[in-house]
């Protein structure tokens, strides 16, 4: 409490406990979502590569790429919010690891569904 000089009356500064970004916790979640369908990717390819498994496959990519596109976008915004310069009474944000990993874990996701759809189309051709 600080007082304020010639009155009889006090100021409180009262601190706000830092919180988690909900930006960083999406694209961590995100990233960890394009990671799994991309394994689905790859599955299908391998797994059904004369029943149409290419097809399958066309189509989880897709979802792997939107999700790992999404990671990566939620998780530069989570970076920015969290860099974000505050004033001592607003609300000051955490989680530059978790949008950290949810970049790396989107970019990834996506970079391994597009792989794997060029390995199923090509066990399709083959």
């Amino acid at each position: 409490m600080e007082a304020v000089s010639g009155t009889p009356f006090g100021v409180v500064h009262l601190d706000v406990a830092p919180v988690t970004s909900g930006l960083a916790i999406g694209a961590l979640v995100a990233g960890i979502a394009s990671v799994l369908v991309s394994l689905l990717v790859i599955c299908f390819g391998v797994a059904f590569r004369n029943d149409g498994g290419a097809w399958a496959s066309g189509a989880f990519a897709a979802l792997g790429v939107l999700a790992g596109g999404a990671a990566v976008v939620v998780g530069l915004l989570a970076r920015r919010q969290i860099r974000r310069p505050v004033a001592s009474s607003a609300v000051q944000f955490t989680g530059r690891g978790l949008a950290m990993a949810g970049i790396g874990c989107g970019a990834a996701g996506a970079l391994l569904s597009l792989l794997g759809l060029g390995l199923a189309v090509l066990l399709a051709v083959a």
